[in-house]
């Protein structure tokens, strides 16, 4: 008998929960602030207040750490060589040669026998920088 209950007590309260989120005002999650649009675009205000505490915190980079990232840099970044070298090589996609033997086709019209050359794979795969591309 209780069972009968349980169910709309359950709706009428998942139903006063969601229609309670909707009565908050923008206002109150939301306050305008007190710069407008083109002060903060500028970079004044609030913003620009909470980054230089942060670049306190930040210490400059040693010369080994320095020397690393610009190898780092170097390898993703684009050069006439790199363009040379592929950055992501196509793998190896074999031509598979099909002969077809003569034939008939529809019955009766004769087809003499030829050769087609398709890729083993219909589409093309890339390798990721570093990965083997020859045999093993």
């Amino acid at each position: 008998m209780k069972n009968y209950l349980f169910i709309p007590t359950v709706v009428l309260i998942l139903t006063s929960l969601a229609l309670g989120g909707c009565s908050t005002s923008k206002e109150t999650l939301l306050p305008a602030g007190d710069n407008t649009m083109l002060e903060l675009w500028q970079g004044e205000g609030s913003v620009r207040q909470s980054v230089a505490p942060r670049e306190t915190l930040h210490r400059p980079l040693t010369e080994p750490e320095r020397q690393t990232a610009v190898r780092q840099d170097a390898d993703y970044s684009r050069s006439q060589a790199s363009e040379i070298s592929q950055q992501f090589p196509r793998l190896p996609n074999p031509d598979m040669v099909m002969y077809l033997f003569p034939h008939l086709a529809e019955g009766n019209s004769p087809v003499p026998g030829y050769s087609t050359v398709f890729p083993l794979y219909s589409q093309t795969q890339y390798a990721m920088p570093g990965e083997r591309t020859e045999a093993l």
